[in-house]
């Protein structure tokens, strides 16, 4: 049961990311609706409100028509108009940016919110239409089902107008790359939250056996509790030995156990295993660095030559870089006091270097670029961390920079600078 909760879940986070979600349950619920109108006009609840507010009623069965069609054929443009412009934002995102950022903005729940609420709309407007007859008199018409057919396209021109203000906020990269850094921080807050307490050890798995998962996919989630419960009742720890985000590869070894598993209690370790096609932030901080570090390097590559978003780039990269100072290098559980699953993450020295090694490809040769890292790196070398070899790891770096830009400024004056801001 436990695993089909998990099922369940996996399947709800992965359609929840889909443009076509949010719009598909509102034009499902504007069907039921129509259809509870319908029921009710029956019942007569437009005589009875025609006899309290008649001024809210239509009095005449082709005024009715014309009106609902009108709005009928309004929203088809509306709805045609917003597509496009979320396709254009896609494509603006990816050609300008990076092809990582698509599934965050797709997933954006007020462009989905919007367009179901056009399908809605329409669908209803639709059923609503079939109900109304040429001839019918005042009291035979579904006069509340007009009314409501026109506030919703009212209420449709309103969200019209906050998804054009919505959507040309969004495809600008100063918003994108706030979205990314808030989304991950909020991530690394919580994880840091988690590892408070005393510092928990792990025993050393090389002798370990060791399992593959028999199937491919970004790994995305675990269920840490069915996982911890599966290795209290088979008496053992376990060590999964691919950081979350990474690929995993069908035949290649995905955890160890300290004890041998039968095959049954290997299926049901990797049942509880969330394998996707694609990544999201909230669900992987690391990715936000990836993100951020390809706008970056987008920015400053020849053919967009854009240095002022590299910059901006770098400052929010530096923020989530100490916030991540402060995130242990281990990700150990404990279970009612029992330490029994450790996940391998992607330490701070492999994360910094390969956010260092991009920039420094189409970085190096630009003065101001070189300051900004060297600025980054000398802010980082002075925040707390919760492990020393953290400083280590941003001196490697700065010596590295240095020795690259150095072989690359060609301008005396430059590199004089530069040498200047390495020996503070």
């Amino acid at each position: 049961m436990k695993q089909l909760f998990v099922r369940i879940f996996d399947f709800f986070n992965t359609v929840e990311s889909k443009i076509a979600f949010y719009p598909t349950l509102l034009s499902v619920s504007g069907i039921v609706l129509a259809a509870i109108l319908i029921y009710l006009e029956k019942r007569g609840v437009s005589r009875e409100i025609m006899e309290v507010w008649p001024m809210l009623m239509v009095e005449d069965g082709d005024t009715a028509l014309s009106v609902l069609s009108v709005c009928l054929g309004g929203l088809i443009s509306l709805m045609v108009f917003s597509f496009s412009m979320v396709m254009l934002l896609l494509s603006q995102a990816s050609s300008n940016y990076s092809p990582r950022l698509l599934p965050g903005l797709i997933s954006d729940k007020r462009h989905q919110f919007i367009l179901g609420v056009y399908l809605a709309t329409i669908l209803y407007n639709i059923f609503t239409l079939f109900t109304i007859e040429p001839s019918d008199d005042k009291y035979a018409l579904p006069g509340l089902s007009v009314l409501l057919g026109i506030v919703f396209t009212i209420f449709c021109l309103v969200a019209f107008i906050y998804f054009i203000h919505n959507i040309s906020q969004s495809i600008q990269v100063n918003n994108i790359l706030d979205n990314i850094f808030s989304i991950a921080q909020l991530r690394l807050k919580r994880l840091i939250s988690s590892e408070e307490g005393e510092i928990k050890s792990f025993p050393n798995t090389e002798q370990w056996h060791a399992y593959p998962a028999n199937c491919s996919g970004y790994f995305q989630n675990l269920s840490i509790d069915n996982i911890s419960q599966i290795c209290e009742k088979a008496n053992t720890r376990i060590y999964i030995v691919v950081p979350k985000g990474l690929y995993i590869l069908k035949n290649a070894t995905f955890f160890k156990s300290e004890k041998p598993l039968p095959d049954n209690v290997v299926k049901s370790i990797i049942s509880n295993i969330s394998l996707a096609k694609g990544e999201l932030v909230s669900d992987n901080y690391t990715l936000a660095f990836k993100q951020i570090t390809e706008i970056a390097v987008k920015a400053m590559s020849p053919g967009v030559n854009d240095p002022g978003t590299a910059i901006n780039a770098v400052d929010y990269l530096t923020n989530l870089l100490a916030l991540r100072m402060l995130k242990r290098d281990t990700a150990i559980i404990a279970r009612n006091n029992n330490v029994n699953l450790r996940i391998a993450v992607i330490t701070f020295k492999e994360m910094l270097y390969q956010i260092m090694a991009s920039l420094r490809t189409y970085c190096v040769h630009d003065p101001i670029m070189v300051q900004k890292l060297f600025w980054m790196l000398q802010y980082l070398s002075k925040q707390p961390a919760v492990e020393p070899q953290y400083y280590e790891a941003i001196k490697t770096e700065m010596n590295t920079l240095f020795t690259a830009a150095k072989d690359s400024l060609k301008t005396e004056v430059d590199v004089q600078y530069i040498e200047k801001m390495y020996r503070t």
